[in-house]
């Protein structure tokens, strides 16, 4: 199932989604970038980064909808960081707001988490297996699954409390009713749809974002909604799981002492740093509670829309939780809870070493000191670009400094074989930069050409001009040598270096044809004066004999030489 996607025709060459997938499940082809549903987590850290906002994800409002159209009994089971997230002035308030859209009973997931809860506390009591992590985050469930094959053992074999609660509601209300989950979490889509092993416990997943907009659509204000309780128990300290800690405080409380050390671990960089820990065997008996949000829960992708500090919405959370052990818990097995997690380790092609030689000579990269790993193409090492490239998932031109030379080196050779003489000008008219034919015309080299003034060499007063005045001079015809050349000049004002860009261009040939050509018509018109001259002698005559007037004829003769004279100017 996809989850997360790209719009096409959005990237810029940023590889900001890239640089910030930790797992690098972002590939890079034809200068687009794509989600690789295989290597994904749906964590949503590309969602939340990318500047272009070209990221989506799929979404279950026109379903959910659908279900309520058709007459389907739909029960939505509300994530306890709602209370952190969604604004309102009290909590029945959301409640009163969901029936409206006409949902048939609103239930808290957290009573799902009472049931998880116990279940961990069985296996804890147990104390079988050497450590313990918890299975409430799908992504860190994917990860593990996908890049930690080897901590699969250690996954505590018990479903989410979104899945219990699924599962639980239609044990309660028959498999007819359709359960909603209302939630920050993206990766819940997959976890509900796409996961083989909890398929139909969860009917639709919405966001709170999604939430929004559908109560905008509606016209309904939660501020203006009554006060209705929730469907279920009060299921008290378990409303806590959004919080980072918030598990092990559940799991702990009213509860013996045990042998199991208890730490939580949130961001997906300090999970993917425990489950090293565990892959080398530094960790033991410990009961971890890991998810991939910094925070926790308390603010998962989906709920940036309101922008809400994660200290606000703990201190929001905690306020309206009961520090209590849930005593009301609904009729569920622990084989109606339980899960088997596997191996779904990647296969990617590895390349040789040979492999990824040829790859860097490709990007210039010869020697050792030619990688820089300076990561702007998203990836932390040259190397591991390169691997990325033999699998696929990146092009060649990622490399910045690499894309870089390439511009500069096109721009130095097109410098210099144009045949225009180029300057760059200071404000305070020093010569900062300079292509060969410029040189040739001070006849000097660069580098001493940058320790000079302009007004070494040249008249500067239109330069002097244009920096005043930021006004540009646009082909003005000059001299240059002394005279010994005639050259178009136009100088542009650069604003954020506060200098000009100055072009000469060569037209003495051009103005040596043109003077030419013009001799030439002068030539034309004094010949075809003395013909006028003859003419009219001519034409004197004749019109003696005839009596008529020459003026008319003169006239003629007269315009015929202006015309050619004309088409000079």
């Amino acid at each position: 199932m996809r989850v997360i996607d790209f719009r096409d025709a959005k990237c810029r060459h940023c590889y900001k989604c890239v640089r910030h997938c930790a797992v690098k499940a972002i590939s890079v082809k034809d200068e687009q970038a794509h989600i690789m549903i295989d290597h994904c987590i749906n964590c949503g850290r590309c969602l939340e980064v990318c500047p272009q906002n070209a990221k989506t994800f799929a979404s279950d409002m026109d379903r959910v909808k659908g279900y309520l159209r058709q007459g389907f009994k739909t029960i939505i089971s509300i994530a306890p960081s709602y209370a952190g997230v969604l604004e309102f002035d009290r909590p029945g308030q959301v409640v009163d707001a969901l029936l409206k859209l006409g949902f048939a009973e609103v239930r808290e997931t957290a009573e799902g988490a009472a049931m998880v809860t116990n279940e961990y506390k069985k296996i804890i009591r147990e104390n079988k297996m050497p450590n313990i992590i918890t299975t409430c985050c799908p992504s860190v469930n994917d990860l593990i699954e996908k890049y930690y094959p080897e901590c699969v053992p250690l996954m505590a074999p018990v479903v989410s409390p979104m899945i219990a609660h699924g599962r639980y509601i239609k044990k309660l209300y028959g498999n007819d009713v359709k359960v909603v989950f209302l939630g920050p979490c993206i990766a819940k889509k997959q976890e509900a749809i796409g996961d083989e092993r909890v398929f139909g416990a969860i009917d639709a997943i919405l966001t709170f974002e999604e939430l929004a907009i559908w109560l905008e659509e509606a016209g309904i204000d939660i501020h203006q909604c009554e006060e209705k309780p929730m469907g279920n128990p009060d299921p008290k300290i378990n409303r806590l799981y959004p919080v980072s800690g918030g598990i092990v405080q559940s799991v702990v409380t009213e509860e013996e002492a045990d042998e199991y050390h208890k730490v939580y671990v949130d961001g997906l960089e300090n999970c993917m740093e425990m489950l090293e820990c565990l892959k080398q065997g530094e960790l033991t008996h410990c009961f971890i509670e890991a998810n991939v949000c910094e925070g926790g829960c308390a603010k998962g992708p989906a709920s940036a829309r309101w922008n809400t500090s994660y200290v606000k919405a703990k201190v929001k959370i905690e306020n309206g939780v009961s520090h209590k052990a849930a005593k009301e818990l609904p009729d569920m097995s622990t084989e109606e809870l339980k899960k088997k997690f596997q191996d779904n380790r990647l296969t990617d092609r590895m390349p040789t070493e040979a492999d990824i030689r040829e790859i860097l000579k490709s990007t210039g990269k010869y020697t050792p000191e030619d990688e820089l790993n300076c990561g702007a193409c998203g990836y932390p090492t040259c190397r591991d670009k390169a691997t990325a490239v033999f699998q696929g998932k990146a092009e060649l031109s990622m490399c910045m400094p690499y894309a870089l030379n390439q511009a500069e080196s096109m721009s130095n050779v097109v410098m210099d074989v144009t045949p225009n003489m180029i300057f760059v000008i200071g404000s305070d008219l020093k010569i900062l930069d300079c292509n060969k034919k410029a040189q040739e015309l001070l006849g000097v080299g660069r580098e001493e050409a940058v320790q000079r003034y302009i007004f070494e060499f040249i008249e500067t007063q239109d330069i002097e001009e244009t920096l005043r005045t930021k006004e540009p001079v646009i082909h003005k015809k000059i001299r240059l040598e002394h005279g010994k050349m005639t050259a178009e000049e136009t100088i542009v004002y650069i604003e954020n270096l506060d200098s000009v860009l100055v072009t000469f261009q060569d037209v003495t040939r051009e103005e040596k044809m043109k003077e030419q050509h013009y001799n030439l018509k002068v030539e034309t018109v004094e010949m075809a004066q003395k013909v006028i001259e003859k003419q009219m002698m001519v034409a004197q005559e004749i019109a003696g004999l005839l009596g008529e007037t020459t003026a008319e004829t003169k006239v003629t003769l007269t315009k015929l030489r202006d015309s050619i004279l004309e088409e000079e100017d």
